[in-house]
């Protein structure tokens, strides 16, 4: 069972976590929250790299959640 923080409002929802990255073939991949799947990379240290830039990228508003465009990878 996940146990919620003490700073968590009341109500809030209980996040679980899970493994991000996935590796199909010789390809990696990872999932966003928003539900998209992001790749593909070439090996998992790539694909952690661009869950990083992912995030970033949403964290400055370069790319909205709603957009409906995954971020291509190099």
């Amino acid at each position: 069972m996940a146990r919620k923080r003490k700073s968590d409002p009341p109500g809030a929802r209980t996040r679980y976590r899970t493994n991000r990255f996935v590796q199909e073939g010789k390809e990696w991949y990872f999932f966003t929250r928003e539900g998209s799947v992001e790749g593909p990379f070439e090996d998992e240290f790539k694909a952690s790299e661009g869950l990083q830039v992912y995030v970033q990228v949403l964290n400055l508003n370069l790319l909205t959640v709603d957009s409906g465009l995954a971020m291509a990878s190099a």
